[in-house]
């Protein structure tokens, strides 16, 4: 029981652990990666792969996947920008975007939960359907953004804190209370450590799945809104390949892709951890597209550790 236990903690600090040794690494390769404006620049970056990952671990723990989450964002992204642009009403925007995430995390929700087609197969449609719907009412043209109070949440700042860090920890902070105080987190941590026993103690096991889905939607959409007010434009390429970050947040956090296993506050050091390496890398001038090399070395070894740190769990039972 004793090193059930040790195990159980190593796991859940394992993402701070990495994180330290990379830091270290990083400040031996690059003496200004621990300049304040590099660490701002650093925590800057992350916010968009940190909240669309704050969604994903809310998937992850029902032991699904969505690898639509990069489309639902541009999507909104995008929509969010045309509608700015044509009425210069920022709420609507803001408003906007996230309807359309919630309606896109609801539609994967209800292939997923209700028509009971995997999420992997439904996830992929979706993203290749969405990132269609991008490049054909983009026609494959950035949209600018004129609007201050729309870039506010993109490029403000509050206290000197940027904006969308302070949005990163509000939502984390919030998903951390729904996941742990509330009626439906434990229905969520049942349900992916064993769905069959969560329908059987009286669990709406198909809303609990839908509503997580839901969830990572309007995150999604929130996510949309950072990025496009960052950039001042809402591109059709918006939200490219961000779900692999996402999903490497997730894992290096320490939340098990079989589901019912992990906690949301980690994926944030997770996201950290993938931020980090990709500013080494800009530092050193290693040629971008090697970052995507770094980037899927790094999934497959948090993969590996996560089953290990399992099979030691289930022998130490």
């Amino acid at each position: 029981m004793n090193k059930k236990k040790l195990i159980n903690q190593i796991n859940i600090y394992r993402s701070v652990l990495i994180l330290l040794v990379i830091c270290i690494f990083a400040t031996i390769l690059s003496p200004s990666f621990l300049s304040v404006t590099n660490l701002f620049n650093v925590f800057k970056q992350i916010t968009v792969a940190g909240v669309v990952g704050c969604g994903m671990t809310f998937v992850i723990l029902t032991g699904g996947i969505d690898l639509s989450v990069g489309s639902i964002l541009g999507l909104s992204g995008v929509l969010a920008a045309g509608v700015l642009e044509s009425t210069g009403n920022p709420a609507f925007a803001i408003a906007l975007a996230l309807a359309v995430g919630v309606l896109c995390g609801a539609i994967n929700g209800f292939f997923v939960s209700f028509c009971e087609i995997p999420p992997f197969i439904s996830t992929l449609g979706m993203m290749t359907l969405l990132r269609g719907c991008v490049l054909v009412y983009t026609k494959g043209s950035p949209i600018s953004i004129k609007s201050d109070a729309y870039k506010f949440f993109g490029k403000g700042a509050i206290v000197g804190i940027p904006v969308p860090v302070i949005i990163l920890i509000l939502l984390f902070l919030l998903a951390h209370y729904i996941l742990t105080q509330t009626s439906y987190g434990r229905s969520i941590y049942a349900f992916g450590g064993n769905r069959e026993a969560a329908r059987l103690s009286g669990i709406s096991t198909r809303f609990t799945e839908w509503m997580a889905y839901t969830i990572n939607g309007l995150l999604c959409g929130i996510a949309g809104v950072i990025l496009t007010a960052r950039l001042g434009s809402a591109q059709s390429t918006s939200g490219t390949g961000i779900e692999m970050d996402a999903i490497a947040a997730v894992i290096l956090g320490g939340t098990s892709l079989s589901g019912g296993v992990g906690f949301v506050l980690p994926t944030v050091v997770g996201a950290m951890i993938m931020g980090i390496i990709d500013n080494i890398l800009t530092l050193m001038n290693v040629n971008p597209h090697a970052t995507n090399i770094v980037k899927g070395a790094v999934i497959l070894i948090a993969v590996l550790v996560d089953k290990k740190v399992k099979d030691l769990s289930a022998k130490a039972e």
